[in-house]
């Protein structure tokens, strides 16, 4: 029986605990997992983001209107500043702000500057309610704005530069030149500009002839009364000034090109009153008629036009500019023009045009332009009908040498538009159907291949036009 009790005992098993049998399952599993440890930190980092979150809203919220005031500054001083604007800057800023609703941002407003010129400062703040920042102790967030705007009136001094050479008589192309260099007067010469811009008509051909009222002034060994050209020495061309301290020799008045008569209308100076230069000039309807009274004549030398045009712009010709003044040749408002290069508010420009290149010039003998019968002899004959008539042609050949070649005008061109361009003066160059070299020698002298124009027919009045509107431009600063 014990046997079998042993046996019933040893058979008997206790049933499992259920606690036991729940940690082997999942609560045991949820128990040991360590997925959820991170819980704690994403937490604290996602507060922690929020709060940088609500600060960038906050900081964007400032920016918003920081460039809300930056802007409508901006464009308040920029209206004000303008010298067209007859309205109280202050005012004009002000009424921008109202405007905008944004009144009570607009701290102070200040003007100043002076007949040519308007300074307009103004100034902006506001304070933005943080919503985020808070949090971290910062109630509020201040943007300020300043803007400065100044708007000021160049002066200019203009040297126009043209050719009048017996080619201009070709193709039309006199009468297209009086219309471009017409609306050059009317783009610069405007009632805004007045007393403020000034131009120099340089007419050139074979040579230029000054007046006697701009010649007068210089040193001058005068032989006659028909014109009033001076002769250059060569070293002259590497200055834009004019020299006092010595004696410019009178051009010789002659005509030596021969048509088969005796013709004396294109002589080597211009004799006629409408071909000498107009200095500093702002009356407009005077220097219309002018263009309106140039003829085509003689040859081409660029280089005696572009002497007088760069003399016209350079400080050493103020006394000049003084004695025209006091015989009323020039306005009074251009009284120390040309003022001094380094002057910042003034504008010193040249614009040379021609239809060609260089050509050779034709000088009498000295030994035979000796004696007042003499220059009355060449003054009253053409050279070549004189000596085709009066003259053996063997002997034709002592009577004249050649004063200037084609090379030669080109280097002295060369090294006045250099000297021009050393002090300061900005140089156009308008090539009017001219050739390939001519074009070449017009580029170099310019004061950057943009300054250039190589045109045909109607197209010098684009030419003009644009030159004329970019000096206007020029003339504004702001």
């Amino acid at each position: 029986m014990s046997n079998e009790m042993n046996k019933q005992v040893t058979s008997v098993t206790c049933p499992q605990n259920s606690a036991t049998s729940a940690t082997g399952g999942w609560l045991g599993r949820f128990w040991s997992d360590q997925s959820g440890n991170m819980s704690y930190l994403a937490i604290t980092g996602a507060l922690v983001m929020m709060v940088f979150g609500g600060i960038g809203i906050d900081m964007i919220h400032a920016e918003l209107k920081r460039n809300k005031i930056q802007n409508t500054l901006d464009r308040a001083v920029l209206a004000a500043a303008d010298l067209q604007n007859e309205m109280d800057p202050t005012f004009v800023v002000e009424d921008y702000f109202r405007a905008m609703n944004m009144s009570d941002t607009l701290v102070d407003v200040q003007t100043g500057g002076g007949i040519n010129a308007r300074r307009v400062t103004a100034t902006g703040t506001a304070e933005i309610q943080a919503n985020f920042m808070k949090l971290l102790g910062v109630k509020s967030l201040g943007v300020d704005g300043l803007a400065r705007a100044e708007e000021g009136v160049n002066k200019i001094e203009v040297s126009l530069v043209l050719d009048v050479s017996g080619s201009m008589a070709d193709n039309n192309k006199m009468s297209n030149l009086r219309t471009a260099a017409k609306s050059f007067f009317d783009t610069l010469l405007t009632p805004a500009n007045k007393d403020l811009v000034s131009i120099s008509l340089v007419p050139y051909s074979e040579h230029v002839n000054p007046g006697p009222d701009i010649a007068s002034n210089l040193n001058v060994n005068w032989r006659h009364g028909y014109s009033h050209c001076l002769e250059f020495p060569d070293e002259e061309f590497a200055s834009t000034e004019l020299n006092y301290d010595i004696t410019y020799e009178q051009t010789q008045h002659f005509q030596w090109n021969y048509f088969g008569a005796n013709d004396r209308d294109d002589t080597i100076c211009p004799q006629f009153s409408y071909e000498r230069i107009t200095p500093f000039s702002q009356d407009i309807t005077e220097l219309k008629a002018q263009i309106d009274a140039l003829q085509p004549r003689a040859g081409t030398s660029m280089f005696l036009g572009m002497k007088w045009g760069a003399a016209l712009l350079d400080p050493s010709t103020q006394n000049v500019t003084s004695g025209l003044i006091s015989r009323s040749t020039v306005d009074s408002a251009f009284l120390g023009r040309p003022v001094q290069y380094e002057d910042t508010e003034t504008i010193k420009t040249i614009v040379l045009m021609t239809d060609g290149q260089h050509d050779q010039s034709m000088r009498i003998r000295d030994w035979a332009y000796n004696s007042d019968s003499e220059i009355q002899l060449w003054a009253r004959y053409n050279m070549w009908y004189y000596l085709v008539n009066a003259v053996h042609s063997n002997n034709w050949g002592y009577f004249y040498e050649q004063k200037y070649n084609a090379a030669q005008g080109d280097t002295l061109l060369n090294n006045i538009c250099s000297a021009a361009k050393d002090q300061g003066v900005i140089i156009w160059t308008v090539g009017f159907e001219t050739t390939d070299h001519g074009a070449s020698v017009l580029q170099k002298c310019a004061s950057s291949p943009s300054h250039f124009f190589r045109v045909e027919g109607l197209d010098i009045a684009d030419a003009f036009s644009s030159i004329a509107h970019t000096i206007n431009q020029l003339r504004l600063t702001q």
